[in-house]
Formats: C-alpha cells, structure tokens, sequence
C-alpha cells in the first residue's frame, strides 16, 4: 500500500487513489462534491483536546506528535481498517491544515508506514 498526503484545498486527481479525509472537522469552504473523498475518518483524527492544545504551533509539534502517536497506538483497529492492502493500494490522506509539515496527516502517515514495515514479514 502507498501512501500520499494532500491538502482538501487542492485538486482531486485519479492519481490519489482511495481519498481518505484524516481530520475530525470538514475542510471550511469545501463542497462535499468537490472534496471528492471516498470515506471521512473522523475518529482516527487527534482528540478535540489535542487538535485543540496543538493550535498548529510548530512550537508544540514534538509534543503534539508524542501525543497523538499515543492515541493511535490506543485505536489500532481504527489504523488496521485503512492498513488492510487489499482493500486500497494507494491511499491519500487529506486534511485542511495549511502547514504541509506540522500537521496530523504527517504523523498518521508515518504511524501507518511503521506499522507497516513491522507487520511485514
């Protein structure tokens, strides 16, 4: 399975594959329609009172990571449905955050490569 990251504010393209929308609320000024998202993953989003604290504070971001890497850890059948290969070989996750860097479908990216790599054989 490949994995992409793409802001909700840019242009869906077929080359995304299976669109995933990674973030608990919907993008602002984004039709459904042209979102075009396969399925909303509200709940493998960080908690309201993590995405809260974290503001998008690059300051807080090594902070923000450990935290939200544990609430990943605490929902793995949540990361073992977009994990199933079969389902998606090539998964984008989008998110509305303006930071390309310091934002959660950065950390969910590299949670679900790592699980990955140690489900491998």
């Amino acid at each position: 399975m490949q994995i992409k990251l793409k802001r909700a504010y840019e242009k869906p393209s077929p080359e995304d594959g299976y669109r995933l929308l990674v973030d608990r609320l919907w993008p602002r000024g984004v039709s459904k329609e042209n979102a075009a998202i396969d399925q909303w993953s509200k709940e493998i989003a960080p908690s309201p009172e993590l995405r809260q604290w974290f503001g998008h504070n690059p300051e807080k971001w090594q902070e923000f990571k450990k935290r939200y890497l544990r609430e990943l850890a605490a929902h793995k059948e949540l990361v073992a449905a977009i994990c199933r290969p079969a389902k998606h070989p090539l998964i984008t996750l989008v998110y509305a955050a303006q930071d390309t860097e310091h934002n959660n479908a950065v950390v969910l990216k590299e949670y679900l490569e790592n699980d990955k790599k140690r489900r491998s054989p």
